[in-house]
């Protein structure tokens, strides 16, 4: 058997999981600009070759059997399934079952390779089913009237989330994902939340679904679709779900490319809850420019712009948002952040009030447990003028956007909301783990109190599958003593015993 087959036979299973790089070849016998200087170049930098002791590769005698044993088995530990493709793991299977007694000589266990090449299969030939379920029971201090329970109940067990997720990796190239979801809907609720918005049959739905490709020209990667548009959680500019701008869904077309350094991100499409919530006839053209040098510093810009298309002539709903964002990691688990926002309002949007161009921002210290040994820290700064247009909330409550926050009094006025948010987290083991958090909201409105909230929790990891969070929160509104506003007030507090189980 030919070395030269072993070389040809091996590229075959490591090509497809090898990074596009230049390696420098270290056999003395293999100069530069020969037809296989690249391929055996790979094979030593991955492992997969090594050549005799006096550092020659002797790729013109024939090789052993039990060099060709070798060589498989330190090819197959490099395997990437992610991107293996269906003739890469036929011709493994193919390999290992000739060389069997070899590598059962060399101390290598077939068995192990067996299990290692259906865990490949498993990952290029099959459709794949995960999901996660969350059950909420809380229990409040008095009838929340909406604030933390969505039933206006003072007790309320809720399914509050469902989700099933299916994906298939179709080729190296190609991948499809489907994600449905339900939930919300409280044990005492009225029937009629069921069609309102908050029950089952309003929320069932497939809300995204997908597939992920690659154009043969360009090294373009092409999303066709309903996916998730979500850069400040792409860079990690927010926790618990409260982005600025950002996190919706949207149905058109994406596409990527790399060019070294600077990632580039263009999606066309249509969105119902793009920017006030209400411009369900809107286009959205959005582009996104990440510039990443090196591990320690990012910087980069994001458009977004929903068009008008209806046929309602002379309406101007138009939004055009502009955000410019930046982060540097001092160490690995210290790193400051921010993003500025501005945006362009139409003429016609409900509620934009007086300031038509309003801005926002927010800087955050974010330092991991690592750094300080017995907590992480958030720390968040937000200035949002009070007409800067969101599809929802900026959220800062244990329970997202439908339950108790201290944004929910936000006016649509030309004043400027400021909010501190402060999180720390404890994991003291693989099983426990603890958490404190403080929100306070000032809405620079006259007659309007500030909002305060702060919380805290533990959690307990039953085992890989299921987790318990035993929370408290509690929220103060103030008085708001202008009988001209209707704003919440007073005082809420919820205890929530949640169950989350990942399958």
């Amino acid at each position: 058997m030919k070395k030269l087959m072993a070389v040809v036979a091996v590229v075959m299973l490591v090509a497809f999981a090898a990074p596009a790089f230049a390696a420098t070849n270290p056999f003395m016998d293999v100069p530069a600009g020969h037809w296989a200087y690249d391929a055996v170049a790979q094979l030593a930098s991955r492992g997969v070759a090594s050549g005799y002791p006096d550092g020659s590769y002797k790729g013109a005698q024939p090789a052993t059997r039990y060099e060709m044993a070798s060589m498989v088995a330190r090819a197959l530990a490099q395997m990437d399934m992610e991107k293996a493709s269906k003739q890469d793991v036929e011709l493994l299977k193919r390999l290992v079952l000739e060389f069997k007694n070899e590598l059962d000589a060399l101390g290598v266990k077939v068995n192990d390779l067996d299990k290692r090449v259906a865990v490949l299969e498993d990952g290029i030939g099959g459709w794949k089913i995960r999901g996660i379920f969350r059950f909420d029971a809380k229990f409040g201090d008095t009838d929340n009237q909406y604030s933390y329970n969505t039933s206006g109940k003072k007790n309320e067990f809720t399914k509050e989330r469902f989700r099933l997720f299916l994906t298939k990796t179709i080729d190296e190239n190609t991948y499809f994902y489907a994600q449905y979801r339900t939930g919300d809907n409280a044990a005492g609720a009225d029937e009629a939340l069921g069609t309102s918005g908050r029950g089952d049959l309003h929320n069932m739905r497939w809300s995204h679904l997908y597939v992920d490709t690659k154009l043969p020209f360009w090294d373009l990667g092409l999303r066709v679709g309903r996916f998730a548009v979500d850069f400040e959680g792409d860079y990690g500019l927010y926790t618990d779900n409260d982005a600025l701008f950002g996190d919706f869904r949207i149905d058109g077309f994406q596409l990527k490319k790399s060019f070294g350094m600077l990632n580039t991100t263009a999606i066309v499409g249509r969105n119902g809850n793009f920017g006030d919530g209400a411009t369900d006839e809107n286009m959205a053209y959005i582009l996104d420019l990440n510039f990443q040098p090196n591990e320690k510093f990012m910087v980069g810009a994001t458009g977004y712009w929903a068009m008008e298309d209806s046929n309602e002539a002379g309406e101007d709903t138009d939004i055009s948002t502009y955000g410019f964002y930046a982060g540097y990691s001092f160490t690995p688990n210290i790193a400051l952040k921010g993003i500025y926002y501005f945006q362009d309002l139409g003429d016609d949007i409900s509620g934009a009030g007086i300031e038509d161009s309003p801005k926002a921002w927010k800087a955050i210290l974010d330092i991991k447990q690592e750094a300080l040994k017995f907590t992480s820290l958030w720390i968040e700064y937000m200035n949002m003028d009070n007409t800067f247009a969101y599809q929802t909330d900026p959220i800062y409550g244990i329970g997202g956007s439908t339950v108790a926050h201290v944004m929910f009094n936000q006016p649509q006025n030309d004043a400027t909301t400021k909010v501190l948010f402060m999180k720390a987290g404890q994991q003291w083991n693989p099983k426990w783990g603890t958490f404190l958090r403080f929100a306070w909201a000032d809405f620079d409105t006259a007659g309007l109190d500030d909002s305060y909230e702060y919380g805290i929790g533990v959690t307990y990891q039953l085992n890989p599958a299921i987790q318990f969070e035993l929370a408290y929160d509690h929220v103060d509104y103030g008085t708001s003593s202008s009988t001209t506003l209707d704003y919440l007030r007073d005082k809420e507090s919820v205890i929530r015993f949640r169950t989350t189980v990942s399958f």
